[in-house]
Order: structure tokens, then C-alpha cells, then sequence
């Protein structure tokens, strides 16, 4: 019943654990997660109308309008797979798309339960991803504090060549921390003002953070 569904939005940082809490409520909940980025590439990689049309844009460098990416989670959102509900990652963006995807929604019949806004420090996110590193030889990741890489010479899977990764540097870290800012300063008012935003204390440990979310989600 589609008073049942749990239609979710989730909304948080680079690097405040956004990942692992999404693929916990979609085992839990039995819900699909739909990212915007899967379903772009699914399109492009398939070479459907839309697909092509997206492919056009991004040729030329230039951003995928907003109608093209509703109209790639319209024909989505119909699966068989949805039918209990989606967790939309990465979307929406900006207002526009916020106001796009709650006309869809509406299209559709399906009601928004929450928007779970995972907030954690920047001084945090730093230090998360900027004392990450990782291994060329094995692509494990390691964190300099909480999972300290082996010594090279002792590596039970050859030897180790440990690098940081350009998105895990300070100064990109920075960056894209102030594009999240500016990006969801004005959909955190806008869901608000609908009732829908809930804040979710991301310091905590995974299960305690869950917790949380669950909370909001029942």
C-alpha cells in the first residue's frame, strides 16, 4: 500500500557516513536507494532517449537540465523494485529540483515520510577524510588515526603503496564541503517550512546514529 512507503530523502556532507546509514535503513526498510549519478550513467551507458539527449549536455561539459534528470527518475520510480518505498540520494540539489521531485511524488501519489538531514561538523569531516589513505597495491583505504596502514614490509597482501587520494586532501575537502553549504542551506528552509526536515546527530556511533534516524522514520 503506498500509505506504507517509506519515501525518504537523505541529505548530508561528504564523508559523515551518508552511505552506510542509507544501505542500513534500505536492508531494514526493505526500500531501494535511487541515486540521480546510477541512474545518469544506467541511461547514458544503455543509450536510451533520455540517455542520449543527458549524454549531449555532458559532452559539451554542461550540466544536465533539471527536466532531464525528473524525467529519468519518472520512468524509474515505476519499477517493480520501488514498490515499498525510495530513499533518494544526491536529490535534489536546489529548490527547483526539490519543487520538481514534490510535484512528481504528487504525481504519483506517493508521500514524502522524511527528509534525514545527517549533520556533522566540518572540523569532523576533516578530519575523516583528510586522514584517510589508500593502497594502490590492494585498494583497501586506511584512516592514519582509527586504522593506521601496515608497514610495507609487513603486509599480508604484498607490498603496500600508500597514497592519499586528491579528494581526500585538506583544500579539496574544503571546497566541496563549501559547495554542500551553499547548496543545502536553502532546501534545509524549504523542507523545514514543510515539516518534513529532521536533524540527525551524526557524531554518534553507527548503531547509535541509526538509532536516530529510525526514530524518525517510525
Amino acid at each position: 500500500m503506498i500509505s506504507k512507503m517509506k519515501n525518504l530523502i537523505f541529505i548530508g556532507p561528504p564523508g559523515a557516513g551518508k552511505g552506510t546509514q542509507a544501505e542500513m535503513i534500505c536492508k531494514n526498510y526493505g526500500i531501494r536507494q535511487l541515486s540521480t549519478g546510477d541512474i545518469l550513467r544506467s541511461n547514458v551507458s544503455k543509450m536510451s532517449p533520455l540517455g542520449i539527449s543527458a549524454k549531449s549536455f555532458m559532452d559539451e561539459g554542461k550540466l544536465v537540465p533539471d527536466d532531464l534528470i525528473i524525467n529519468m527518475i519518472k520512468e524509474e520510480i515505476t519499477k517493480p523494485e520501488y514498490s515499498n518505498g525510495i530513499l533518494f540520494d544526491g536529490f535534489p540539489r536546489t529548490i527547483p529540483q526539490a519543487v520538481a521531485l514534490d510535484n512528481l511524488m504528487d504525481e504519483f501519489g506517493f508521500k514524502l515520510v522524511r527528509v534525514l538531514l545527517l549533520e556533522v561538523p566540518d572540523a569532523e569531516i576533516i578530519s575523516r577524510l583528510s586522514g584517510r589513505r589508500s593502497c594502490r597495491t590492494c585498494n583497501r583505504t586506511f584512516h592514519i588515526l582509527h586504522n593506521p596502514p601496515p608497514d610495507p614490509k609487513e603486509c599480508d597482501r604484498g607490498v603496500c603503496d600508500i597514497y592519499q587520494r586528491e579528494d581526500d586532501k585538506e583544500e579539496t575537502i574544503l571546497k566541496r564541503l563549501s559547495v554542500y553549504h551553499n547548496q543545502t542551506s536553502p532546501l534545509i528552509e524549504y523542507y523545514e517550512n514543510k515539516g518534513k526536515l529532521a536533524h540527525i546527530n551524526g557524531l554518534g556511533t553507527l548503531e547509535e546514529v541509526y538509532k536516530l534516524i529510525e526514530k524518525e522514520i517510525e
